[in-house]
């Protein structure tokens, strides 16, 4: 188990403006989260990084925005509609749902030896519970003014669809060549039965997702750069420690219908170790089935050995939602200054929501308040996630901005207008150094 607890996380995430329950002023609604100002800029960050190491520095990966809504023959093709299921039961009570396996902790989901794992089982709230039976997670809709089964639409319950349905679109318009990937960031709808565990398992999520397209005879060194990219990308990129990740490879019973094999780097979340980045060869499922499908002819021809296949697939995807707890919970310290306890956000200064807080010594000081407005506006313009902050003595402010993760605090006091210079506090050491304000923007970059 993680060091700090999930209702620490959660509490840090309200109090600070991280996440907040959607809807919560009318009770809000499971499975549904909002993020506020620092998690969204948080949110961004991520995003912003792993689109930078998934796409722009390769050349042969190219991006992709898919609709939400897709022609529901995608996910006939796809196995959502037949396959994508879980088993069930129901709180005779209180009708809240909850995954049959896992109140009878177990990993089968066949229905008969559920029924038989449970036949003596209660709910949660102790009441008796229904029979096992399986529960599509597909979100319905309808699209067009007529809600019948002629207008039945889903929304999508994966991003990839649309990277496979528009596979040949953008291998022809990219005049791209084996090996090649796609790459999207998206949300995707899943109804959860049971969403738990704050926004580590929830009904709207965001995806990362790239598929990568090869030959079939390069899966297997394929698989392992791309197993190899998700834990530096989480190790180097967002500084996450090695010893809370692990390797878990799927068994039969777990693998995902399209795949022949997969694998998952668990994170140490408070609940223990879960899954986090998934890394699976698809194999040649999707393409093969879109083809049947579809009609459309989706195999490869390559000129040098005048050879026609369809590609197989190595899939990387990862969860925004499930990387900002990860990230959330690294970073999460609890220390003593001084006798004092403080909750400090130790995040790499590159992830900070908050690069930069600047102080006035006093609010009510004019000329100090002039001054420390001339800082701000200069950080601003170079740094850009520059907060000002002159509501309570230095104590308070500095513990606010700890539990929010920002690395450096600039204040301004009355010496500063004497000397040109302001003090810089760094987050994890807690020491002090004067500098001037003219070497600010150079030592803060630095």
């Amino acid at each position: 188990m993680s060091d700090v607890t999930l209702d620490e996380i959660v509490g840090l995430c309200k109090r600070r403006g991280f996440i907040f329950q959607s809807s919560e002023i009318y009770g809000g609604l499971a499975g549904f989260y909002d993020y506020g100002p620092l998690g969204v800029e948080l949110v961004n960050t991520l995003k912003q990084l792993w689109w930078k190491a998934m796409v722009r520095e390769h050349d042969n990966i190219f991006g992709l925005d898919g609709a939400v809504i897709q022609n529901p023959k995608l996910w006939e093709a796809s196995g959502h509609i037949a396959g994508f299921t879980d088993p069930m039961v129901e709180d005779l009570v209180t009708h809240k749902r909850y995954r049959a396996d896992h109140l009878a902790e177990t990993d089968s989901t066949n229905l008969i030896e559920l029924a038989e794992l449970l036949k003596d089982k209660k709910s949660p709230d102790g009441n008796p519970i229904s029979e096992p039976r399986f529960f599509n997670m597909m979100m319905k809709t309808w699209v067009g003014p007529v809600e019948d089964e002629a207008a039945v639409a889903y929304l999508r319950p994966e991003t990839a669809g649309a990277i496979f349905t528009n596979y040949e679109n953008v291998r022809e318009t990219m005049r791209a060549k084996l090996p090649f990937g796609i790459a999207q960031i998206g949300k995707a709808f899943r109804n959860e039965i049971s969403p738990r565990d704050f926004i580590f398992r929830v009904r709207e999520l965001e995806q990362m997702e790239m598929q990568y397209f090869i030959k079939p005879d390069a899966q297997n060194e394929t698989y392992e750069m791309w197993r190899d990219f998700a834990w530096t990308f989480l190790t180097n990129r967002l500084g996450i420690k090695s010893e809370s990740l692990q390797w878990h490879e799927h068994d039969d019973n777990e693998r995902a219908h399209y795949a022949s094999s997969a694998h998952d780097i668990y994170f140490r979340f408070p609940q223990g170790f879960k899954e986090l980045w998934g890394t699976h060869n698809r194999t040649d499922f999707d393409l093969s089935n879109h083809t049947r499908v579809s009609g459309k002819d989706l195999t490869y021809f390559e000129q040098e050995t005048r050879e026609r296949f369809t590609p197989y697939v190595i899939e990387s995807s990862v969860g925004v939602g499930r990387m900002l707890l990860a990230v959330l919970v690294d970073a999460y310290k609890v220390e003593e200054i001084n006798g004092e306890k403080r909750i400090v956000l130790k995040l790499r200064p590159d992830l900070a929501p908050v690069k930069i807080a600047v102080f006035p010594l006093l609010k009510n000081k004019p000329e100090l308040t002039t001054k420390a407005r001339q800082v701000y506006d200069m950080l601003k313009k170079s740094f850009g996630n520059v907060m000002w902050d002159d509501n309570g003595n230095i104590g308070k402010r500095y513990r606010r901005q700890d539990e929010i993760g920002t690395p450096w605090c600039v204040t301004v006091d009355f010496d500063s207008l004497e000397n040109d210079d302001v003090t810089i506090r760094d987050r994890d050491t807690t020491e002090q150094v004067r500098i001037k304000v003219d070497e600010l923007v150079n030592r803060l970059s630095k």
